[in-house]
């Protein structure tokens, strides 16, 4: 595991990409970092998702609604939704004001708060803690109440760099779609164990 850092300094809006890909590339390695009563919890990001302009597999590909309207907020904010009634997926809204596309947090390797993930996941295994986006959201406690919010302000819920030197990264198409499936937007940290997918879409 990498070394946990308890001084986590919001990144600034300025730093992030404005395209949804690069930034979707250049969140693996960056951490998420929640403020929970028991305290911090945090994870670092090994696996995400682009949602591009055009792309028919994005929630803001029919424009803008009352579930998806945080998507079209400037870049870096949060877009949490509710999938299929079970599991919040938490996605960082990417590019201008008003595009409606944004980056799916697919699996965090687990820094901080580690029992505290324990408890709201109610599993032991640290390797299953939050490989996946529904586990992730549910181990950092993330709801539709975290929609909209700037994840570039340090409150309950935001995006940190602490200079961690990121490894390699891979890329593959994206897991559990079936619209504009054959796109090379999913990014991933080789070798690590948090990723999720077939064993054919971590190597």
């Amino acid at each position: 595991m990498t070394p946990a850092r308890h001084d986590h300094p919001p990144i600034a809006r300025a730093e992030l990409p404005d395209d949804t890909a690069a930034l979707a590339r250049y969140l693996i390695g960056k951490v998420v970092v929640r403020g929970l009563p028991e305290g911090v919890v945090s994870g670092r990001i090994v696996e995400t998702e682009a949602y591009v302009v055009g792309d028919a597999a994005g929630h803001g590909y029919r424009g803008m609604s009352p579930r998806n309207r945080s998507l079209f907020l400037e870049r870096g904010d949060a877009y949490v939704y509710l999938a299929y009634g079970i599991s919040c997926m938490l996605n960082v809204s990417s590019e201008m004001h008003g595009i409606g596309t944004g980056v799916l947090i697919r699996a965090l390797e687990p820094l901080e708060g580690i029992e505290v993930m324990r408890q709201n996941r109610g599993v032991e295994r640290l390797r299953d803690l939050t490989r996946g986006p529904g586990r992730l959201a549910m181990a950092l406690r993330i709801d539709r109440s975290l929609d909209g919010l700037d994840l570039c302000r340090q409150g309950p819920l935001w995006l940190a760099n602490d200079d961690w030197e990121t490894g390699d990264i891979g890329q593959s198409i994206r897991i559990g779609i079936s619209k504009d499936a054959d796109r090379p937007l999913r990014f991933y940290l080789r070798c690590s164990p948090f990723v999720s997918g077939p064993a054919s879409l971590r190597e």
